[in-house]
């Protein structure tokens, strides 16, 4: 069974930093043939693509509103992805969620909910003015 659990999220004021996890494990293939994504939600909004990276082609994608401020990276020996939040705005206040894509290479399916396969419980981030 696959679990993904996020860890990392919490308060923090505008202009701050954070840093969440994405700890994976029960993986059918090996941790390299998946794309993670990170999403966010707000209540009452649709889930949104926010990054997303595979480790052995090193390929990354961010969603144009966190261009420049947060930073995916992952670590193979640990199963863990990360996402470095940097120059917080109150508009990033949303719930965070990691998932697994199997076999996309590229992210070439950055965003879209349908494809991915398995989902993390959630972690908010609250940005305070």
């Amino acid at each position: 069974e696959v679990q993904l659990v996020e860890s990392g999220g919490g308060l923090v004021q505008t202009g701050g930093s954070l840093r969440l996890s994405c700890a994976a494990s029960g993986f059918t293939f090996a941790f390299d043939d998946y794309a993670i994504g990170w999403f966010r939600q707000a209540p009452g909004k649709e889930r949104e693509g926010v990054s997303c990276i595979n480790n052995s082609k090193g390929k990354t994608h961010y969603a144009d509103s966190v261009k420049g401020r947060f930073t995916i990276s992952s670590d193979k020996d640990k199963n863990t992805v990360y996402m470095q939040m940097n120059i917080l705005h109150a508009e990033d206040t949303r719930v965070y969620y990691c998932a697994d894509d199997a076999e996309d290479y590229f992210c070439s399916e950055y965003g879209q909910l349908s494809e991915y396969d398995d989902w993390g419980q959630g972690t908010q981030i609250t940005v305070s003015s």
